[in-house]
C-alpha cells in the first residue's frame, strides 16, 4: 500500500528506518540526519536529507548494510527505485490530471502529487522541530508539536510526543489533540488489512 500511495516518491523503508532511527538517537546534534537546528537554509536542509537518504538505499542495495530488524522487500525496492517506475507514476498522475482537471490553476498541484514523500518529510522534520508548543519540556532536543490539531500531516506534526514516547504508535497526548494516522491504523486493523 505505501508503494502505490507514495507512488513516484516512495521511500525505501529499510533507509527510511535507519535514518528515523539515528534521527531519533541523535535529535538535533550535527549527528541528526535531518534536523533543521543546523542548517539555517531550507534549500541546504532537503539537499542534505536527500543525500543521507540516497547514500543510506545505495548501501542497502549493494549489500553493505546489514540491520536484521528493518523491513526488506528487495523485489518492491528495485521496482520502486527503478526510474522507469516512477516515471510511470509521473505519467498516471499527469494522465489523471488531463482527465478530471477542472481548470488551469489546477495544475500546479501537480508537483506536490509527484514530490510528495519528500515534501512531507520536510515539513514534518523542519517545522517540527521549529514552530509550535512542547508538552514535554525536559527532552534535550528542539521537538514542537506544530499544530494543535494536525490535520495536515495526520498526528506527524506531534513531533515534541512523539520524541518523548517514541515508539507509541498513537502521537496525541493532550485532549484537544488527536492523531488521525492513529486512528487510520486502527481502521485497518480492524478491517485485517494490516496486522
Amino acid at each position: 500500500m505505501t508503494f502505490i500511495f507514495q507512488g513516484s516518491s516512495f521511500l525505501n523503508p529499510a533507509a527510511y528506518g535507519v535514518m528515523h532511527r539515528r534521527h531519533h538517537s541523535y535529535a538535533d546534534t550535527p549527528e541528526d540526519p535531518h534536523s533543521p537546528v543546523h542548517t539555517k537554509s531550507i534549500i541546504l536542509f532537503n539537499w542534505n536529507t536527500i543525500k543521507e537518504y540516497r547514500k543510506l538505499v545505495n548501501q542497502f542495495k549493494m549489500e553493505q548494510r546489514s540491520e536484521i530488524d528493518l523491513p526488506r522487500w528487495r523485489f518492491l525496492e528495485n521496482l520502486a527505485e527503478s526510474l522507469a517506475t516512477r516515471f510511470i507514476f509521473i505519467c498516471l498522475y499527469i494522465l489523471f490530471y488531463l482527465e478530471f482537471s477542472t481548470a488551469v490553476w489546477e495544475y500546479l498541484l501537480l508537483p506536490i502529487h509527484i514530490f510528495m514523500g519528500p515534501i512531507h518529510g520536510f515539513i514534518v522534520n523542519w517545522f517540527g522541530h521549529k514552530i509550535g508548543y512542547r508538552n514535554f519540556n525536559k527532552i534535550p532536543d528542539n521537538s514542537q508539536n506544530t499544530l494543535p490539531l494536525d490535520v495536515l500531516m495526520m498526528g506527524e506534526l506531534y513531533q515534541n510526543n512523539h520524541h518523548k514516547r517514541p515508539n507509541n504508535p498513537n502521537f496525541a497526548w493532550r485532549w484537544f489533540e488527536f492523531d488521525f494516522g492513529y486512528w487510520a491504523t486502527l481502521t485497518l486493523k480492524k478491517l485485517r488489512i494490516i496486522y
